[in-house]
């Protein structure tokens, strides 16, 4: 069963081994955002993947920014001992 876990990311356990991918596409959430890490533009990424769309990129920042967030508020910040 395919579920939305934002706006446009989804999660199929058919699909890319589980991972959240691109509103059903065959596209992982993490390959869009390697893309940009790697300097690619998103323009360059929505000329290369003809499904996507420019809320696509921005939904995947987004839930990169929401995990990232989660990660560091479950962290335990011990103080620098001096």
């Amino acid at each position: 069963m395919l579920r939305y876990i934002h706006d446009r990311i989804t999660v199929h356990p058919d699909l890319c081994g589980g991972r959240p991918t691109i509103r059903g596409h065959r596209l992982t959430v993490q390959t869009v955002l390697e893309f940009l890490a790697a300097g690619d533009s998103p323009e360059e990424i929505l000329e290369d993947f003809d499904f996507l769309e420019p809320a696509d990129i921005i939904a995947c920042q987004q839930f990169a920014m929401k995990m990232a967030l989660e990660a560091l508020s479950q962290r335990t910040y011990l103080p620098v001992a001096a």
